[in-house]
């Protein structure tokens, strides 16, 4: 601070030398304008104020719908820029007052479609496309893709999650960030970290171990980070061990910044974090969605000394190293017409990609099949879940229209049955949303019930072909799935099942099951029952169309689940410390406990705390180690055509090691096939929860190009030496070896490739 008062100088004296200072010093920031290369000297600019309003989001609604903004600083040429949801595509507002244009966004496959192509380039082009959406309607950071593991399949944000798996998700993660990023603007991976369950998400407590931290939760967004460098990061809800995850220090600044080398900007979940100066210095850059409140909060915490403001500066000058890279910085005249019909085509791809054929033995079916369609789901398809993971599409097309379309001829009477049925069912549906008060965006709304007309069906089998059976379940953010409802079927779906299967095994002919789910559905009681089944997940707009290619064998199906399909929920390792909450969606709703007084709680498990006591041991990785059976197995799959591997081999090279396989089509259809490398412990190693590891880790995975019928491909797969936790010093211990694992009947067969005597 200058002193302008001296015993010895004359006060105006001192007036007429320090002016010309203070005037420079006016000067210069009135003439200083942002740029990328005086972040520095723009913070120093920037009035106390200022650098709060910087670090808090506020409502500047460039683009109608989009879920936050930064706030801009006209005088210094800083400007607000647009963050907008989410995983599936673009989420805005697709009609705006007063403007008769439309700003619809493709629907692309959820998450954990994308994960089951296991096809880097796919999830790639996907990311582009949307990439560009996100540019052209206006929007700077696409607050995608969401990658936590799927800890238990009955979390209700699964569906917008990649997979069980940390690699798989974080390469899937990773090439998602790189596809959107190709276009010019950010993504913003998300939620950091072990958001594994919705209810009472806003303080949960996630007790879980430094090495499961290590080895499942943190490794996605660690693989992500280090492969991709997304520009942003989005902090979770829930607390960790007892932080909250915004004002988590440890997290943040030393594992994200510091350990694995992070370099953008880190931002709040909407409302998340509750004390401004824990946030702040956590090293959390951004507070959203903001407002004055914050604003008022920081700046106090700066003057009665709780928020050092050299924290606050590297906050801000991060959030300007952000906001210089966009487009909206740039100037770019963005045109809000996006290819919507091309970006189309690219989902329907990656929905073809991502069906997974669980078991196979009439698919596919000839062109001009009679097909009766039976399932609510079939004439009310899902294209993808609730909330923010959810996009306002152009259109969604029915499974019955995409079979139409496609070639195969639809029963009229079975039409038709269904056609006035699900008319009664929309007028029930409205009514129950209505009077439950579920008009909240992000909840799912109510479903049509299962129809069953036996008469029906008996004719049916007479007259059709074959028959398709559609089971849906969709889901969304603030809620979990209820294994009772959701992940067992209903008796409905279970009659409806049997009684379809009866009468067309008695003609003769076969029965499909197509699950268009959000995750985990129960398939043991009844897959003995139906000939074929397809997985779809919640596959996008066009979904419909890829199914009904696969169907008629115009497309090979290719894809692998990213999850295990337990026999029960109950040998879900994690089934005892997951919440399941016996309510109506209104009441599973207001369960939440939205308070907070800095103090953690500890008072109802499941609830206001989770014990992670399955550690490491999540998914296939309990399964294969205990030795548990289950309907289908993480990474399986089928195809119309037959693979052969051959000529397995492992080289050590710099930072890991190089696995290839050969892989010959002897099939007699084109197709693709995936090789997926894990590593095995020795088989006569002690399970052991606590130290062990488990019987088999995915370490690295490939899928071949289209082979046409006796061509090959020798797939090279790289595995570092830093995802294998169980190597010391670059080398495995003894007895450990790299197995490639591919689908037989039901479960996998498998080929050593190498152990560690050959490392």
């Amino acid at each position: 601070m200058l002193n302008l008062c001296s015993n010895n100088t004359p006060m105006k004296k001192i007036i007429v030398l320090v002016l010309p200072v203070l005037a420079g010093i006016v000067l210069n920031a009135k003439d200083l304008k942002l740029s990328e290369n005086n972040i520095p000297e723009t913070v120093k600019a920037l009035t106390l104020e200022e650098k709060a309003m910087l670090v808090v989001g506020f409502k500047v609604e460039k683009v109608s719908g989009a879920a936050g903004a930064t706030c801009p600083i006209p005088r210094l040429g800083i400007p607000s820029i647009t963050l907008a949801d989410g995983p599936a595509g673009l989420r805005i507002n697709p009609t705006r007052d007063g403007d008769e244009q439309t700003y619809y966004c493709t629907g692309f496959p959820i998450g954990m479609m994308m994960a089951s192509t296991w096809n880097r380039d796919v999830v790639g082009k996907v990311g582009q496309a949307m990439g560009n959406e996100v540019l052209e309607y206006g929007v700077d950071v696409l607050l995608a893709p969401g990658a936590n593991i799927h800890r238990n399949s009955m979390c209700g944000r699964n569906f917008e999650y990649y997979s069980e798996d940390p690699l798989l998700a974080g390469r899937t993660a990773a090439a998602f960030i790189s596809g959107v990023q190709s276009q010019g603007v950010g993504t913003c991976i998300k939620h950091f970290a072990l958001n594994n369950q919705e209810t009472n998400r806003l303080i949960c407590n996630s007790i879980v171990s430094d090495r499961a931290m290590s080895e499942i939760y943190l490794r996605v967004f660690e693989i992500a980070v280090k492969e991709s460098q997304p520009w942003t990061v989005m902090t979770s809800y829930n607390c960790i061990n007892g932080i909250q995850a915004a004002e988590n220090k440890w997290l943040i600044s030393d594992k994200l910044r510091g350990d694995w080398g992070f370099e953008g900007c880190v931002m709040t979940d909407w409302g998340g974090g509750y004390r401004a100066e824990k946030i702040i210095s956590s090293g959390n850059d951004m507070i959203q969605p903001g407002g004055q409140y914050w604003c008022d909060e920081i700046v106090r915490a700066v003057r009665d000394g709780r928020l050092d403001e050299k924290d606050l500066d590297a906050c801000v000058g991060r959030v300007l190293e952000l906001i210089v890279k966009t487009p909206t910085f740039k100037g770019y005249k963005y045109s809000d017409k996006p290819d919507l019909a091309s970006h189309a085509l690219v989902g329907r791809e990656a929905a073809e990609e991502g069906t997974v054929l669980l078991k196979r033995t009439a698919l596919p079916y000839a062109e001009g099949t009679g097909v009766a369609l039976f399932g609510v789901g079939s004439y009310d398809f899902v294209a993808g879940g609730t909330g923010s993971g959810d996009v306002h599409r152009p259109y969604i097309i029915d499974l019955r229209d995409a079979l139409s379309q496609g070639g195969f001829k639809l029963d009229g009477a079975v039409d038709e049955y269904y056609s006035e049925f699900m008319k009664l069912e929309a007028v029930r549906c409205r009514n129950i949303d209505t009077e439950a008060g579920l008009n909240l965006w992000f909840l799912e709304k109510e479903r049509p019930l299962e129809a069953l007309n036996r008469e029906l069906v008996e004719n049916a089998a007479k007259r059709a072909q074959t028959a398709v059976i559609t089971l849906t379940r969709v889901s969304g953010e603030s809620k979990d799935r209820l294994a009772a409802t959701s992940f067992y079927l209903s008796s409905g779906e279970m009659d409806l099942i049997d009684c379809v299967a009866e009468a067309f095994h008695s003609e003769g002919k076969t029965v499909t099951v197509l699950l268009n789910v959000c995750g985990a559905v129960e398939t043991a009681s009844w897959k003995d029952k139906v000939d074929d089944i397809l997985i779809c997940y919640l596959p996008g707009q066009d979904g419909s169309r890829a199914v009904a290619d696969i169907l008629c064998g115009r497309v090979n199906p290719s894809g692998r689940l990213p999850l295990t399909l337990p026999i029960r929920w109950e040998d879900e390792p994690s089934s005892r410390n997951f919440p399941q909450i016996l309510a109506d969606k209104a009441a599973n709703y207001s369960f939440y406990r939205n308070f907070y007084d800095g103090v953690v709680r500890n008072d109802v498990k499941n609830i206001d705390y989770t014990l992670y006591e399955e550690d490491i041991f999540v998914g296939y990785r309990y399964h294969s180690s205990v030795g548990q059976e289950v309907s289908y197995p993480f990474g399986y799959g089928l195809s119309y055509t037959d693979f052969e591997w051959s000529e397995p081999a492992t080289r050590k090279v710099a930072g890991g090691w190089e696995v290839s396989v050969k892989v010959k089509n002897i099939g007699s259809r084109e197709g693709k096939d995936v090789v997926e490398i894990y590593l095995a412990h020795p088989a006569d190693e002690e399970y052991l929860p606590a130290e062990g590891r488990p019987a088999l880790e995915l370490k690295g995975y490939a899928k071949t190009g289209t082979l046409g019928c006796r061509e090959t491909e020798t797939v090279k797969i790289f595995i570092p030496e830093w995802i294998c936790d169980a190597a010391q010093g670059g080398k495995l211990p003894k007895g450990y070896c790299f197995t490639a694992l591919r689908s037989a009947g039901s479960h996998f067969s498998s080929k050593k490739i190498c152990d560690s005597s050959n490392l």
